[in-house]
């Protein structure tokens, strides 16, 4: 058992270290998004706003997992991860009770659901105008494009629904 795990550890150091390619999303990113997630949860932060990082967190497990598969042969294979993460991330809380109804609903949904669709739509949405502006311009308009349209659409969204759940509701 001590020899397979170590070759385990040596091929996943192998892997790493001659890494075939970038992802615009990466597993270290996508890791370091849901331990912030699970610290907002601790410290209190409403779960609308949780659940607006959340969506961003779950586009880009789909946007990572899509360019893991790599198969290209199946249309709308992109769109269709990126619901069905999300939609199976919801029924799975509702499943194991981590959406709390009790705390407030907007628009008839659960705050976290609420936010959730509404970080998931965000962080779609800034995805195809990266790729559009990239496309427009032949090339990236400067380092980290992507992610710092990513954050900071999240970001604006965070404070979009702070001031909704503050002033408004």
């Amino acid at each position: 058992m001590i020899k397979f795990i170590s070759y385990l550890v040596f091929v996943s150091l192998l892997r790493f270290i001659f890494a075939p390619s970038v992802f615009a999303h990466c597993p270290l990113c996508v890791a370091g998004a849901g331990a912030g997630l699970s610290l907002s949860r601790l410290l209190g932060i409403d779960d609308s706003i949780t659940g607006v990082w959340m969506g961003g967190f779950l586009g880009a497990t789909g946007f990572w997992i899509d360019n893991l598969t790599k198969s290209k042969n199946f249309v709308l294979k992109k769109e269709l991860l990126y619901v069905l993460i999300i939609a199976l991330t919801v029924l799975s809380f509702y499943r194991f009770g981590l959406i709390n109804e009790h705390n407030g609903l907007i628009l008839n949904l659960p705050k976290l659901v609420f936010g959730i669709i509404v970080g998931g739509f965000v962080f779609y949405l800034v995805d195809v105008l990266n790729k559009f502006l990239r496309r427009k311009n032949g090339k990236r308009l400067f380092p980290y494009q992507g992610v710092l349209f990513s954050l900071s659409s999240l970001l604006v969204t965070s404070i979009g629904v702070f001031i909704l759940i503050n002033y408004y509701i």
